[in-house]
């Protein structure tokens, strides 16, 4: 593991909104939680049913609920830590909302450029029971809503991961994948700085190095490569 300082800060004087991805709750994310709030972040791990609605509706009102509660609290910056779907959550928040207190995001295997699973998979039945209309909306086409948002105009960070733990799913990839998005794939215009990790798409958001990499970008805007 790389060897890096991370700092504490006067506790709940900021706060680290945690989003989980598709299919997942935030139990996922508790990992994540407990380091974080070790270093004095008030932690908000919230939850959203990302199987039951599009992607515009449960940005708006997750998002929206969890700044509000952090705004009540009186903290100085909201940061966020997002998987998969939470990445184009906070997104699309932010191409139609402003957060005045908005810190620094970090985007864990996020499909900024969509999937080829639901270029391959969407049209299955099967495939919209597991993962609901916001699955559908991940496709790598140009009218897919992530390739729509364009570029971010907030201070981003992106982890990818190169290691699977589905050999199947990853067959549907012509090249680097986490089992579920493609390295190149997680990457946005305007994002400060990008890292792989040899970790899988559905245990990233637990490893370790994953925790402190993110913790070190809302630091210091900058991943330790």
């Amino acid at each position: 593991m790389k060897d890096f300082t991370l700092t504490a800060i006067e506790k709940d004087s900021e706060a680290i909104v945690l989003l989980h991805g598709l299919k997942r709750t935030y139990r996922s994310m508790d990992k994540a939680g407990s380091v974080l709030a070790t270093y004095g972040y008030k932690i908000v791990n919230a939850s959203y049913p990302s199987t039951q609605q599009k992607i515009e509706p449960l940005a708006l009102q997750c998002i929206g609920q969890v700044v509000q509660e952090c705004e009540a609290a009186g903290v100085k910056k909201i940061h966020f830590l997002t998987h998969s779907l939470g990445g184009i959550l906070i997104r699309y928040y932010l191409s139609v909302a402003s957060i005045e207190k908005l810190g620094r995001v970090v985007m864990l295997a996020p499909p900024n450029k969509g999937s080829e699973i639901v270029d391959r998979l969407g049209n299955w039945r099967l495939f919209y029971l597991l993962n609901g209309p916001a699955g559908l909306q991940l496709g790598t086409d140009p009218d897919s809503l992530p390739n729509r948002l364009g570029s971010v105009n907030f201070e981003a960070g992106v982890i990818a991961g190169d290691k699977t733990a589905n050999p199947l799913l990853s067959l549907l990839f012509p090249e680097a994948n986490d089992g579920k998005v493609a390295v190149s794939r997680t990457h946005v215009d305007g994002m400060r700085d990008f890292i792989v990790l040899p970790y899988s798409h559905t245990f990233i958001m637990r490893r370790d190095q994953v925790i402190r990499q993110a913790l070190h970008f809302i630091q210091q805007g900058r991943f330790v490569q």
